[in-house]
């Protein structure tokens, strides 16, 4: 039940689960997760797109997808996307589809601009399969590397007790409403106070990387929730 996992593990752990699921099933709902059987193009069609990806040679050598998983990837991208872009307004469209009862543009924001590697506002293929490949084939390190990266919202290299208030804010606006009994209001905040504590091991008002994966490590929730969803592709 949704109300035990929150109580029982914590928002930060869900904060967790959340950041994967919510990508898998955003994935799905862009058409780029597919698990029939047809068959694939043999290679990436490029013509009628605006942007251009890399060849499938050079994205299967930079991510732990091989060569027909990608183009499976990249046929429903294809589809749903012909510039071979996706906008943070889109991006939020897609995530309001799957989370009809809460408010879930903010977490959204967050998680558009941690797969928004290069800053620039839009969101490739290139970018889609980096960022799924961690989260997906991603060792311990590199899954809590990149969700570090979601947590520190002014990327300069630190979490601070409102930048994870903020995330766990948007994860409440999100499912928060859906949850039962309902959350209280100052549930975020007193479960962001507890897990920072923790996190936050020479009390300097920050949480460092090494901090984080530290403390994330030593967490068996949050380290079973990493292998959740190793097998959806």
């Amino acid at each position: 039940m949704l109300s035990a996992i929150w109580e029982t593990e914590g928002l930060q752990t869900v904060g967790i689960v959340v950041l994967v699921f919510a990508s898998i099933k955003l994935l799905h709902l862009l058409g780029l997760i597919s698990f029939s059987e047809d068959s694939v193009e043999d290679e990436l069609e490029l013509s009628t797109v605006r942007h251009r990806p890399e060849g499938l040679e050079q994205l299967e050598a930079r991510t732990r997808f091989s060569r027909k998983e990608l183009q499976i990837l990249y046929r429903g991208f294809k589809n749903e996307c012909p510039s071979g872009i996706v906008n943070e307004e889109t991006f939020k469209d897609i995530y309001a589809q799957f989370f009809p009862q809460g408010e879930s543009s903010t977490y959204a924001h967050f998680l558009f601009n941690a797969f928004d590697t290069d800053h620039n506002g839009s969101l490739s293929f290139e970018d889609f399969v980096m960022g799924l490949s961690i989260l997906l084939r991603g060792t311990i390190q590199e899954k809590l590397n990149w969700a570090f990266n979601l947590y520190d919202i002014n990327k300069d290299g630190y979490i601070t007790k409102e930048e994870m208030l903020d995330i766990m804010k948007a994860i409440y606006d999100m499912m928060g409403k859906c949850t039962y009994p309902i959350l209280k209001e100052d549930t975020p905040r007193q479960h962001v106070e507890v897990f920072f504590q923790k996190m936050d091991k020479n009390k300097d008002g920050v949480v460092t990387i090494d901090e984080f994966i530290d403390c994330c490590q030593n967490d068996e929730n949050i380290m079973r929730s990493m292998h959740l969803f190793e097998n959806v592709l």
